[in-house]
């Protein structure tokens, strides 16, 4: 099996030992994304549907660097600090997905890498 890293220098870089998406076997599996804003370094906390937003802007850069979309987009997980914010991050993130929306689960944990609200990972088809 052939794995090939997919980079967007338009992404947020990885902020541990982790590539921000792996190709193999027909697949991309792209790594938990969090409402880190690629041009400033800053990190959006303070609404949860603006944080929603920019992690659905950065999926997609990644997406785009594999030159794919969120239509190839077959499985999400989304990681939530509060489940009380699951109406907002599902109108956020359903606007991604209006057409035949990919399998899911939303999980709420106890805290997020850099104490942000909402993370998101995905499997593309390619």
């Amino acid at each position: 099996m052939v794995k090939t890293v997919v980079y967007s220098d338009k992404a947020p870089e990885p902020i541990g030992p982790y590539s921000q998406a792996i190709q193999a076997g027909g697949l991309l599996f792209v790594s938990g994304q969090i409402a880190i804003e690629k041009s400033s370094g800053n990190i959006i906390t303070s609404d949860i549907e603006a944080e929603t937003a920019q992690v659905m802007v950065n999926l997609n850069e990644i997406l785009k660097a594999a030159g794919l979309d969120f239509s190839n987009v077959v499985k999400t997980t989304i990681f939530l600090k509060d489940m009380n914010n699951f109406p907002k991050v599902n109108g956020v993130y359903g606007k991604s997905f209006q057409s035949v929306p990919p399998a899911r689960e939303t999980v709420e944990v106890s805290r997020l890498p850099k104490d942000v609200n909402v993370e998101i990972s995905c499997i593309a088809v390619m």
